[in-house]
């Protein structure tokens, strides 16, 4: 075990232990190498196991062998695990950042209650912030926690003795959601088989653990996600937008959004129930695809326009949209005991989110038409550019994360 040099410039293979710090330089942990050190570069490459936390000022790469029991932080961080890459900052991101999760399992042992708590929480956060839990000051940890570092995550392990109480009516909360942008979803299973199951946000940062979950609890926490998760999207926003501009008239309009309110509908129940199932990443490009084929609609030039079928077309985006919608759900979950309530109060949630933007723009696009406006060629022209050059740049930012 040595001391970490100034500078690599092979990748480090046995164990180093100390700082790396490398701020000009690119550093890379090979198969058999096994840092225990604070590592702080240009960029790093983990294909080995890194033990402390690790920085990249350009980015870091975590490949499908590496292992990080740690924070990391950088403004673009690549996981080659899971074939995907996120970008760091919300200007960049298209979607939210993914919920942190924390499951409790109550076990009854010799009169007493032993929870298996585990907590998940992604490696991509807001720099210098994570998601800390707070469980029931009565529950005791018994022995020193397991920690697993993965590419895409870090799951911490405890078990907890919470005496003969256990959970129920008792409180559960958590700290820094404001700062890391972020939602901790917590699961609950109790010791009577029971699930239970609630979203924790910087609305409604704690919950009370009940008896029994209350179907007008479960209506409005996922109904609150769907609207939520709408409004967080930037490539779902821009498409709405682009449709009230593309489809006019009052009955055309409704007709192309309630087309592509089937067609999301459609595919999100059948992702979430496990009925068709697609590669994230391949959905995330074509959902970034889909804006380019709007903007070229936009401009007079597509197949649906010269066909004069736009509900065709929203109705085929609909389907692809609705497996992005999905991908939120499954972050969460689904209470065992009332799928189809949440399944339908996350859709609501989506529709009210659609409804809030789709109603104004309508609204303001028809003022414009009664000054003579409406129909001025740049009200087409310049947003149908802006959303071509959007959705270019996310399908090849997203193209080169598969690669």
């Amino acid at each position: 075990v040595a001391q970490a040099p100034v500078d690599y410039a092979q990748p480090i293979e046995g164990q180093v232990e100390g700082k790396v710090d490398l701020p000009n330089n690119q550093l890379t942990i090979g198969a058999d190498g096994a840092v225990n050190a604070q590592i702080a570069a240009k960029s790093v490459v983990i294909i080995g196991k890194v033990t402390g936390n690790v920085g990249g000022t350009e980015r870091v790469e975590i490949q499908a062998t590496g292992i990080v029991d740690g924070d990391v932080s950088a403004p673009r961080l690549v996981s080659i695990a899971v074939g995907l890459a996120l970008l760091g900052g919300a200007a960049a991101q298209a979607h939210p950042l993914a919920p942190s999760l924390l499951e409790l399992r109550e076990l009854r042992e010799a009169g007493s209650v032993r929870v298996l708590a585990r907590f998940r929480e992604p490696r991509i956060a807001a720099r210098g912030a994570r998601v800390e839990p707070v469980l029931p000051e009565h529950c005791r940890p018994l022995g020193e926690p397991r920690r697993l570092g993965e590419a895409a995550a870090l799951t911490t392990w405890h078990r907890l003795d919470c005496g003969a109480r256990g959970l129920v009516g008792e409180r559960l909360a958590a700290r820094n959601l404001a700062a890391t942008g972020t939602d901790l979803v917590v699961r609950v299973r109790l010791a009577d088989g029971r699930g239970l199951q609630s979203l924790l946000s910087v609305e409604r940062p704690h919950w009370r653990v009940p008896a029994a979950e209350r179907t007008l609890d479960v209506l409005a926490r996922y109904a609150g996600l769907g609207v939520r998760h709408l409004w967080s999207g930037a490539d779902h926003l821009l498409f709405l937008a682009g449709l009230v501009l593309w489809v006019r008239g009052g009955r055309r309009l409704v007709a192309a959004v309630s087309a592509f309110t089937l067609g999301h509908s459609v595919t999100l129940g059948l992702a979430v129930l496990g009925v068709l199932t697609l590669p994230s990443a391949l959905v995330e490009v074509a959902i970034a695809a889909s804006l380019v084929a709007l903007a070229v609609e936009l401009l007079g030039r597509g197949p649906a326009t010269r066909a004069r079928r736009p509900v065709l077309l929203c109705g085929g985006f609909g389907l692809l949209h609705g497996l992005g919608f999905a991908g939120a759900l499954a972050e969460a979950g689904l209470p065992d005991e009332a799928i189809p309530v949440a399944l339908a109060a996350f859709n609501l949630g989506i529709e009210a989110g659609q409804l809030a933007l789709v109603l104004p723009l309508a609204g303001g696009l028809a003022l414009l038409q009664r000054g003579g406006l409406g129909s001025a060629a740049w009200l087409r022209s310049l947003p149908a550019h802006g959303v071509g050059a959007l959705g270019v740049y996310l399908v090849l930012d997203r193209l080169a994360t598969l690669g």
